[in-house]
Protein backbone atom coordinates (compact mmCIF):
# COMPACT_ATOMS: atom_id res chain seq x y z
CA UNK A 1 0.00 0.00 0.00
CA UNK A 2 1.22 3.69 -0.75
CA UNK A 3 0.17 5.04 2.57
CA UNK A 4 1.42 8.69 1.72
CA UNK A 5 0.77 10.54 -1.68
CA UNK A 6 3.42 13.23 -2.65
CA UNK A 7 1.13 15.76 -4.07
CA UNK A 8 -0.44 17.02 -0.87
CA UNK A 9 1.33 18.81 0.82
CA UNK A 10 0.29 18.16 4.01
CA UNK A 11 0.50 14.24 3.79
CA UNK A 12 4.51 14.37 3.69
CA UNK A 13 6.25 11.56 5.48
CA UNK A 14 7.74 13.65 7.72
CA UNK A 15 4.51 15.12 8.83
CA UNK A 16 3.41 11.57 9.43
CA UNK A 17 6.27 11.24 11.57
CA UNK A 18 5.53 13.80 13.44
CA UNK A 19 2.12 12.86 14.01
CA UNK A 20 3.32 9.78 15.09
CA UNK A 21 5.33 10.74 17.57
CA UNK A 22 2.80 13.25 18.89
CA UNK A 23 0.55 9.78 20.09
CA UNK A 24 3.05 9.57 23.13
CA UNK A 25 1.89 13.09 24.63
CA UNK A 26 0.52 13.39 28.49
CA UNK A 27 -2.10 10.51 28.96
CA UNK A 28 -2.84 13.50 31.70
CA UNK A 29 -3.05 16.08 29.44
CA UNK A 30 -5.53 14.12 27.68
CA UNK A 31 -7.05 13.04 30.73
CA UNK A 32 -8.36 16.67 31.54
CA UNK A 33 -9.20 17.07 28.16
CA UNK A 34 -11.64 14.75 28.49
CA UNK A 35 -12.93 15.38 32.04
CA UNK A 36 -13.57 19.03 30.94
CA UNK A 37 -15.35 18.01 27.84
CA UNK A 38 -17.79 16.14 30.11
CA UNK A 39 -18.13 18.86 32.79
CA UNK A 40 -18.69 21.31 29.75
CA UNK A 41 -21.79 19.23 28.61
CA UNK A 42 -23.00 17.74 31.77
CA UNK A 43 -22.34 20.66 33.55
CA UNK A 44 -22.16 19.14 37.15
CA UNK A 45 -22.55 22.30 39.10
CA UNK A 46 -25.53 23.44 37.84
CA UNK A 47 -27.19 20.03 39.03
CA UNK A 48 -24.95 20.57 42.69
CA UNK A 49 -24.86 23.98 43.23
CA UNK A 50 -21.92 23.32 45.69
CA UNK A 51 -19.34 22.32 42.90
CA UNK A 52 -19.66 26.00 41.33
CA UNK A 53 -16.63 27.12 44.10
CA UNK A 54 -14.36 23.94 43.14
CA UNK A 55 -14.48 25.53 39.30
CA UNK A 56 -14.27 21.87 37.41
CA UNK A 57 -14.48 23.02 33.82
CA UNK A 58 -11.37 25.63 34.98
CA UNK A 59 -9.23 23.14 37.17
CA UNK A 60 -9.95 20.39 33.84
CA UNK A 61 -9.07 22.71 31.31
CA UNK A 62 -5.90 23.76 33.63
CA UNK A 63 -4.19 20.46 33.99
CA UNK A 64 -4.91 19.52 30.31
CA UNK A 65 -3.15 22.79 28.79
CA UNK A 66 0.03 22.58 31.89
CA UNK A 67 0.54 18.83 31.41
CA UNK A 68 0.23 19.62 27.46
CA UNK A 69 2.62 22.29 27.29
CA UNK A 70 5.14 20.89 29.96
CA UNK A 71 5.25 17.33 27.80
CA UNK A 72 5.87 19.64 24.74
CA UNK A 73 8.71 21.42 26.49
CA UNK A 74 10.71 18.26 27.53
CA UNK A 75 9.95 16.80 24.20
CA UNK A 76 11.19 20.09 22.56
CA UNK A 77 8.08 19.88 19.97
CA UNK A 78 6.37 23.04 18.87
CA UNK A 79 3.36 23.91 21.24
CA UNK A 80 1.06 25.18 18.74
CA UNK A 81 1.80 22.79 16.01
CA UNK A 82 2.19 22.66 12.04
CA UNK A 83 -1.53 22.17 11.33
CA UNK A 84 -2.90 24.64 9.17
CA UNK A 85 -6.16 24.78 10.46
CA UNK A 86 -4.51 25.57 13.97
CA UNK A 87 -2.97 28.32 12.31
CA UNK A 88 -6.70 29.21 10.84
CA UNK A 89 -7.78 29.80 14.44
CA UNK A 90 -5.04 31.11 15.66
CA UNK A 91 -5.24 33.88 12.97
CA UNK A 92 -9.04 34.04 13.64
CA UNK A 93 -8.48 34.59 17.24
CA UNK A 94 -5.89 37.35 16.43
CA UNK A 95 -8.48 39.38 14.35
CA UNK A 96 -10.94 39.44 16.98
CA UNK A 97 -7.96 40.66 19.06
CA UNK A 98 -6.88 43.72 17.11
CA UNK A 99 -9.93 45.02 16.29
CA UNK A 100 -11.41 45.58 20.29
CA UNK A 101 -9.97 48.91 20.06
CA UNK A 102 -12.24 50.02 17.60
CA UNK A 103 -15.05 47.94 19.25
CA UNK A 104 -18.17 49.58 19.69
CA UNK A 105 -17.86 48.39 23.46
CA UNK A 106 -14.04 47.54 23.98
CA UNK A 107 -14.81 46.31 27.38
CA UNK A 108 -17.62 44.10 26.25
CA UNK A 109 -15.41 42.35 23.11
CA UNK A 110 -12.35 41.82 25.48
CA UNK A 111 -14.91 40.06 28.10
CA UNK A 112 -16.60 37.86 25.72
CA UNK A 113 -12.68 37.21 24.11
CA UNK A 114 -11.01 35.85 27.23
CA UNK A 115 -14.22 34.35 29.06
CA UNK A 116 -15.66 32.43 25.80
CA UNK A 117 -13.45 32.72 22.91
CA UNK A 118 -10.20 32.37 23.71
CA UNK A 119 -11.56 29.06 26.06
CA UNK A 120 -13.41 27.54 22.54
CA UNK A 121 -10.09 28.09 20.62
CA UNK A 122 -7.92 26.43 23.09
CA UNK A 123 -10.37 23.92 23.59
CA UNK A 124 -10.09 22.86 19.46
CA UNK A 125 -6.52 23.44 20.02
CA UNK A 126 -6.28 20.94 22.59
CA UNK A 127 -8.57 18.33 20.37
CA UNK A 128 -6.34 19.19 17.66
CA UNK A 129 -2.84 18.36 19.63
CA UNK A 130 -3.49 15.84 21.61
CA UNK A 131 -6.17 12.84 20.13
CA UNK A 132 -3.23 11.06 18.34
CA UNK A 133 -3.73 7.45 18.72
CA UNK A 134 -6.78 5.42 17.89
CA UNK A 135 -7.38 4.79 21.27
CA UNK A 136 -7.89 8.34 22.16
CA UNK A 137 -10.28 8.98 19.55
CA UNK A 138 -12.78 6.30 20.39
CA UNK A 139 -12.47 7.37 24.06
CA UNK A 140 -13.12 10.82 22.76
CA UNK A 141 -16.03 9.81 20.62
CA UNK A 142 -17.06 7.95 23.34
CA UNK A 143 -17.11 10.11 26.03
CA UNK A 144 -19.56 12.77 23.56
CA UNK A 145 -21.95 9.65 22.96
CA UNK A 146 -22.03 9.16 26.26
CA UNK A 147 -22.69 12.25 27.65
CA UNK A 148 -25.66 13.31 25.34
CA UNK A 149 -27.59 10.35 26.70
CA UNK A 150 -28.75 12.30 30.11
CA UNK A 151 -28.67 15.69 27.94
CA UNK A 152 -32.07 13.99 25.94
CA UNK A 153 -33.38 12.09 28.40
CA UNK A 154 -33.52 15.13 30.85
CA UNK A 155 -35.18 16.77 27.30
CA UNK A 156 -37.92 13.97 26.58
CA UNK A 157 -38.47 13.83 30.82
CA UNK A 158 -39.51 17.60 30.66
CA UNK A 159 -41.50 17.04 27.35
CA UNK A 160 -43.19 13.79 29.14
CA UNK A 161 -43.81 15.95 32.46
CA UNK A 162 -44.99 18.92 30.85
CA UNK A 163 -42.02 21.28 32.44
CA UNK A 164 -42.53 23.62 29.23
CA UNK A 165 -41.07 27.30 28.67
CA UNK A 166 -43.83 30.24 29.24
CA UNK A 167 -44.41 31.09 24.83
CA UNK A 168 -46.96 33.17 25.47
CA UNK A 169 -48.68 31.51 22.19
CA UNK A 170 -51.48 28.74 23.18
CA UNK A 171 -50.82 25.29 21.94
CA UNK A 172 -46.77 26.06 21.41
CA UNK A 173 -44.60 23.53 23.79
CA UNK A 174 -41.28 24.77 24.20
CA UNK A 175 -39.25 22.51 26.57
CA UNK A 176 -36.70 23.68 29.55
CA UNK A 177 -33.10 22.86 27.97
CA UNK A 178 -30.82 21.02 29.88
CA UNK A 179 -28.30 23.25 31.52
CA UNK A 180 -24.86 25.28 30.45
CA UNK A 181 -23.73 24.55 26.90
CA UNK A 182 -27.89 22.98 26.37
CA UNK A 183 -29.25 25.64 28.19
CA UNK A 184 -32.19 26.18 26.08
CA UNK A 185 -33.97 23.73 23.72
CA UNK A 186 -32.76 25.35 20.30
CA UNK A 187 -28.79 24.80 21.79
CA UNK A 188 -30.10 21.44 23.27
CA UNK A 189 -31.08 20.21 19.51
CA UNK A 190 -27.62 21.38 18.40
CA UNK A 191 -25.97 19.52 20.55
CA UNK A 192 -27.74 16.36 19.94
CA UNK A 193 -27.44 16.73 16.31
CA UNK A 194 -24.03 17.70 16.50
CA UNK A 195 -23.85 13.89 18.44
CA UNK A 196 -25.91 11.77 16.34
CA UNK A 197 -23.10 11.32 13.49
CA UNK A 198 -20.63 10.37 16.24
CA UNK A 199 -22.89 8.03 17.76
CA UNK A 200 -23.71 6.47 14.43
CA UNK A 201 -19.82 5.67 13.32
CA UNK A 202 -19.39 4.44 16.68
CA UNK A 203 -22.71 1.99 16.40
CA UNK A 204 -20.90 0.54 12.52
CA UNK A 205 -17.58 0.45 14.14
CA UNK A 206 -17.62 -1.47 17.43
CA UNK A 207 -17.26 -4.59 17.55
CA UNK A 208 -19.06 -6.08 21.24
CA UNK A 209 -22.87 -6.10 21.49
CA UNK A 210 -22.65 -3.93 24.25
CA UNK A 211 -20.96 -1.00 22.71
CA UNK A 212 -23.19 -1.16 20.05
CA UNK A 213 -26.55 -1.40 22.23
CA UNK A 214 -25.26 2.12 23.82
CA UNK A 215 -24.62 3.62 20.81
CA UNK A 216 -28.01 2.51 19.45
CA UNK A 217 -29.86 3.97 22.64
CA UNK A 218 -28.11 7.10 22.30
CA UNK A 219 -29.09 7.16 18.40
CA UNK A 220 -32.84 7.12 19.21
CA UNK A 221 -32.78 9.60 22.81
CA UNK A 222 -31.03 12.09 20.58
CA UNK A 223 -32.96 11.66 18.00
CA UNK A 224 -35.87 11.76 19.90
CA UNK A 225 -34.36 14.68 21.80
CA UNK A 226 -34.38 16.78 19.36
CA UNK A 227 -38.12 16.32 18.60
CA UNK A 228 -39.04 17.61 21.60
CA UNK A 229 -37.09 20.33 21.76
CA UNK A 230 -39.56 21.61 19.27
CA UNK A 231 -36.72 23.12 17.34
CA UNK A 232 -36.98 24.42 13.35
CA UNK A 233 -33.09 24.75 13.58
CA UNK A 234 -33.47 21.29 14.89
CA UNK A 235 -35.27 19.38 12.53
CA UNK A 236 -33.52 21.27 9.36
CA UNK A 237 -29.77 20.36 10.96
CA UNK A 238 -31.31 16.94 11.46
CA UNK A 239 -32.66 16.15 7.90
CA UNK A 240 -29.28 17.07 6.56
CA UNK A 241 -27.30 14.84 8.81
CA UNK A 242 -29.66 12.19 7.31
CA UNK A 243 -29.48 12.79 3.79
CA UNK A 244 -25.89 13.21 4.33
CA UNK A 245 -25.79 9.78 6.07
CA UNK A 246 -27.98 8.15 3.32
CA UNK A 247 -25.47 9.21 0.50
CA UNK A 248 -22.88 8.17 2.71
CA UNK A 249 -24.11 4.52 2.79
CA UNK A 250 -25.12 4.57 -0.95
CA UNK A 251 -22.00 5.24 -2.22
CA UNK A 252 -20.61 2.73 0.47
CA UNK A 253 -22.56 0.09 -1.48
CA UNK A 254 -24.60 -0.63 2.36
CA UNK A 255 -28.55 -1.51 0.86
CA UNK A 256 -29.19 -2.65 4.49
CA UNK A 257 -27.76 0.35 6.66
CA UNK A 258 -29.91 2.73 3.74
CA UNK A 259 -33.13 0.96 4.74
CA UNK A 260 -32.44 0.58 8.33
CA UNK A 261 -32.02 4.69 7.98
CA UNK A 262 -35.29 5.09 5.77
CA UNK A 263 -37.02 2.60 8.21
CA UNK A 264 -36.02 4.97 11.14
CA UNK A 265 -36.63 7.93 9.54
CA UNK A 266 -40.52 6.75 8.44
CA UNK A 267 -40.74 5.76 11.97
CA UNK A 268 -39.98 9.07 13.79
CA UNK A 269 -42.22 10.96 11.36
CA UNK A 270 -45.20 8.80 12.67
CA UNK A 271 -44.57 9.49 16.05
CA UNK A 272 -43.67 13.76 16.06
CA UNK A 273 -45.31 15.11 18.67
CA UNK A 274 -48.82 16.65 18.43
CA UNK A 275 -48.03 20.38 17.21
CA UNK A 276 -44.83 19.72 15.80
CA UNK A 277 -46.13 19.69 11.93
CA UNK A 278 -47.62 22.72 12.68
CA UNK A 279 -44.31 24.40 14.24
CA UNK A 280 -42.40 23.00 11.31
CA UNK A 281 -44.88 24.60 8.82
CA UNK A 282 -43.58 28.54 9.88
CA UNK A 283 -40.62 27.47 7.88
CA UNK A 284 -42.03 27.81 4.83
CA UNK A 285 -44.59 30.35 5.81
CA UNK A 286 -42.86 32.77 8.73
CA UNK A 287 -46.07 34.81 8.57
CA UNK A 288 -47.76 31.70 10.01
CA UNK A 289 -45.28 32.08 13.27
CA UNK A 290 -47.54 33.46 16.35
CA UNK A 291 -44.61 33.86 18.21
CA UNK A 292 -43.19 36.68 15.92
CA UNK A 293 -39.81 34.44 16.38
CA UNK A 294 -39.70 33.62 12.26
CA UNK A 295 -40.31 36.93 11.02
CA UNK A 296 -38.11 38.57 14.14
CA UNK A 297 -35.31 37.22 12.43
CA UNK A 298 -35.76 37.33 9.16
CA UNK A 299 -35.50 40.90 9.71
CA UNK A 300 -32.31 40.50 11.19
CA UNK A 301 -31.14 38.65 8.92
CA UNK A 302 -31.42 41.71 6.63
CA UNK A 303 -30.71 44.80 9.42
CA UNK A 304 -27.11 42.72 10.00
CA UNK A 305 -26.85 42.86 6.16
CA UNK A 306 -26.84 46.49 5.88
CA UNK A 307 -24.63 46.37 8.98
CA UNK A 308 -22.09 44.63 7.35
CA UNK A 309 -22.25 46.57 4.52
CA UNK A 310 -21.82 50.17 6.13
CA UNK A 311 -18.73 48.67 8.06
CA UNK A 312 -17.05 45.66 6.23
CA UNK A 313 -13.87 45.36 7.40
CA UNK A 314 -13.25 46.25 10.79
CA UNK A 315 -17.46 45.28 12.26
CA UNK A 316 -18.45 46.16 15.06
CA UNK A 317 -16.13 44.61 17.48
CA UNK A 318 -16.31 40.39 18.46
CA UNK A 319 -19.78 39.57 20.56
CA UNK A 320 -21.12 42.94 19.60
CA UNK A 321 -23.62 42.41 16.95
CA UNK A 322 -26.48 42.93 19.33
CA UNK A 323 -25.46 46.41 19.80
CA UNK A 324 -24.87 47.39 15.92
CA UNK A 325 -28.34 45.90 15.44
CA UNK A 326 -30.16 47.80 17.97
CA UNK A 327 -29.01 51.26 16.29
CA UNK A 328 -30.55 49.89 13.19
CA UNK A 329 -33.80 48.41 14.66
CA UNK A 330 -36.81 50.43 14.49
CA UNK A 331 -36.97 49.14 18.45
CA UNK A 332 -34.07 47.69 20.87
CA UNK A 333 -34.79 44.09 21.26
CA UNK A 334 -31.36 43.15 22.78
CA UNK A 335 -30.80 39.87 20.65
CA UNK A 336 -28.58 38.52 18.42
CA UNK A 337 -29.02 37.57 14.81
CA UNK A 338 -29.31 33.85 14.84
CA UNK A 339 -26.74 33.45 11.80
CA UNK A 340 -23.25 32.04 12.97
CA UNK A 341 -21.87 33.91 9.79
CA UNK A 342 -23.60 36.93 9.99
CA UNK A 343 -22.26 37.19 13.37
CA UNK A 344 -18.69 37.57 12.64
CA UNK A 345 -19.59 39.74 9.14
CA UNK A 346 -21.33 41.73 11.89
CA UNK A 347 -18.41 41.78 14.53
CA UNK A 348 -15.67 40.96 12.60
CA UNK A 349 -15.82 42.31 9.29
CA UNK A 350 -15.00 40.51 6.15
CA UNK A 351 -11.65 39.14 7.10
CA UNK A 352 -13.30 37.26 10.47
CA UNK A 353 -16.45 35.86 8.43
CA UNK A 354 -13.66 35.22 5.80
CA UNK A 355 -11.29 32.96 8.43
CA UNK A 356 -14.26 31.63 9.84
CA UNK A 357 -15.39 29.58 6.85
CA UNK A 358 -11.85 28.68 5.60
CA UNK A 359 -11.82 26.97 9.24
CA UNK A 360 -14.99 25.33 8.64
CA UNK A 361 -14.03 24.31 5.00
CA UNK A 362 -10.71 23.15 5.98
CA UNK A 363 -11.64 21.27 8.49
CA UNK A 364 -14.37 19.67 5.98
CA UNK A 365 -11.29 18.85 3.99
CA UNK A 366 -9.69 16.82 6.23
CA UNK A 367 -11.96 14.83 7.68
CA UNK A 368 -12.69 14.09 3.67
CA UNK A 369 -9.16 13.30 2.78
CA UNK A 370 -8.77 10.88 5.73
CA UNK A 371 -12.18 9.25 5.04
CA UNK A 372 -10.91 8.67 1.08
CA UNK A 373 -7.03 7.74 1.80
CA UNK A 374 -8.32 5.32 4.89
CA UNK A 375 -10.68 3.64 2.96
CA UNK A 376 -7.95 2.49 0.39
CA UNK A 377 -6.31 0.47 3.31
CA UNK A 378 -8.64 -2.32 5.13
CA UNK A 379 -7.13 -1.94 8.36
CA UNK A 380 -8.04 1.62 8.44
CA UNK A 381 -11.77 1.08 7.56
CA UNK A 382 -13.19 1.88 11.00
CA UNK A 383 -11.18 5.22 10.77
CA UNK A 384 -12.35 5.77 7.61
CA UNK A 385 -16.01 5.42 8.60
CA UNK A 386 -15.40 8.01 11.70
CA UNK A 387 -14.04 10.43 9.03
CA UNK A 388 -17.28 10.38 7.19
CA UNK A 389 -19.50 10.58 10.46
CA UNK A 390 -17.13 14.07 11.60
CA UNK A 391 -17.72 15.14 7.68
CA UNK A 392 -21.68 14.47 8.31
CA UNK A 393 -21.25 16.76 11.65
CA UNK A 394 -19.14 19.54 10.45
CA UNK A 395 -22.09 19.47 7.37
CA UNK A 396 -24.47 20.01 10.09
CA UNK A 397 -23.15 22.66 11.68
CA UNK A 398 -22.47 24.47 8.56
CA UNK A 399 -26.67 23.98 8.12
CA UNK A 400 -27.76 24.48 11.79
CA UNK A 401 -25.06 27.87 12.09
CA UNK A 402 -27.07 29.75 9.82
CA UNK A 403 -30.09 29.74 12.22
CA UNK A 404 -27.87 29.64 15.64
CA UNK A 405 -26.27 32.40 17.32
CA UNK A 406 -23.00 30.38 18.15
CA UNK A 407 -20.12 31.87 16.47
CA UNK A 408 -17.77 31.87 19.54
CA UNK A 409 -19.13 28.87 21.27
CA UNK A 410 -17.84 25.35 21.65
CA UNK A 411 -19.91 23.88 19.43
CA UNK A 412 -18.04 24.02 16.17
CA UNK A 413 -14.63 23.88 17.42
CA UNK A 414 -15.35 20.40 19.29
CA UNK A 415 -16.00 19.14 15.83
CA UNK A 416 -13.14 21.06 14.32
CA UNK A 417 -11.14 19.47 16.54
CA UNK A 418 -11.55 15.61 15.81
CA UNK A 419 -11.33 16.41 11.83
CA UNK A 420 -7.97 17.95 12.65
CA UNK A 421 -7.53 14.56 15.08
CA UNK A 422 -8.27 12.31 12.46
CA UNK A 423 -5.73 13.52 10.36
CA UNK A 424 -3.22 13.39 13.10
CA UNK A 425 -4.47 8.94 13.67
CA UNK A 426 -4.10 8.23 10.08
CA UNK A 427 -1.05 9.80 9.51
CA UNK A 428 0.29 7.61 12.90
CA UNK A 429 -1.21 4.98 11.89
CA UNK A 430 -0.77 4.74 7.80
CA UNK A 431 3.42 5.00 9.63
CA UNK A 432 3.07 2.40 11.27
CA UNK A 433 1.33 0.16 8.24
CA UNK A 434 4.86 1.17 6.20
CA UNK A 435 6.82 -0.17 9.09
CA UNK A 436 4.72 -3.51 9.31
CA UNK A 437 4.40 -2.45 12.93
Amino acid sequence: MTALDSNTTWWRPERAVDAAAGGVDSSVAFGGLVAFTVILLLAPQSLVPALQTLRLALVAAGVAIVAHLADRTLRRRPIVGSRREVGIALALLIWATMTIPFSLWPGGSFTLLTDQYLKAVTFFWLIATLITTPHRLRTFGWALVICSIPLACVGIAHFRSGEFLSTGVPGLKRIAGYSGLSGNPNDLALTLNLIIPVAGALLVVSRSAFARIVALAALALDVAGVFVTFSRAGFLTLVAIVVLSLIFFVKRRAPMAVALVMAAALTAAALLPDGYTERLSTIADIDADATGSAQGRWTDYRVAARQFIANPIIGAGIGLDILALDRLRERATWRSVHNAYLEYAVDLGLPGVLLFIWLLVASFRVARQVELRAAREPSLRNLSIVAAGVQVALAGFAVGACFHPIAYQFYFFCVAGLAVALRNVYLAESRCIVSAC
